[in-house]
């Protein structure tokens, strides 16, 4: 197994335990995230987001499949079960993760999901009729980043 597929296998095994402090050392200081809720997360803050979607998660579990990698890029299948925090309603969603690696950790990291699908699960009549929009897309974005902000501020390790 590549060095970089096993660097996949560790990330989510420590996200299925709920370790962020794992899941933080396989990223690299200047590391990019992205996906549907977290736009262009870049170092302590993609970091600090894992620690809170760990810290917070109920009912959690996960699973991941199809982890490939090479020297510089890799991708993986994973599922997560859980309530979704602001609506305690159940939750499973499907992500593609995409990975770039420099220096031997996760350089660049987007996760792919339906984000319609989801929204349907984690919101329920709001998002069975704005899922596809953009305002409800742009409403969860703007509170998912305020989530992130409010956790980072109560925290020590990501002041600058």
């Amino acid at each position: 197994m590549h060095p970089n597929e096993q660097l996949i296998h560790r990330f989510y095994s420590a996200f299925a335990q709920r370790d962020w402090k794992i899941m933080q050392a396989c990223y690299h200081d200047d590391v990019l995230f992205n996906d549907a809720a977290f736009a262009n997360l870049k170092g302590k803050q993609a970091k600090a987001m894992w620690h809170m979607l760990a810290e917070n998660a109920k009912d959690f579990s996960l699973e991941f499949n199809q982890a490939k990698a090479n020297e510089t890029t890799g991708s993986c299948h994973w599922e997560a079960r859980y309530k979704f925090s602001k609506t305690g309603r159940s939750v499973h969603n499907k992500i593609d993760a995409s990975f770039e690696f420099k220096d031997g950790l996760i350089y660049r990291h987007t996760d792919t999901f339906d984000f319609w699908r989801w929204s349907r699960m984690a919101l329920g009549t709001p998002g069975i009729l704005l899922g596809w929009s953009t305002f409800l897309h742009n409403k969860v974005k703007a509170t998912a980043m305020g989530s992130l902000k409010k956790f980072m501020e109560t925290r020590k390790e990501y002041h600058n």
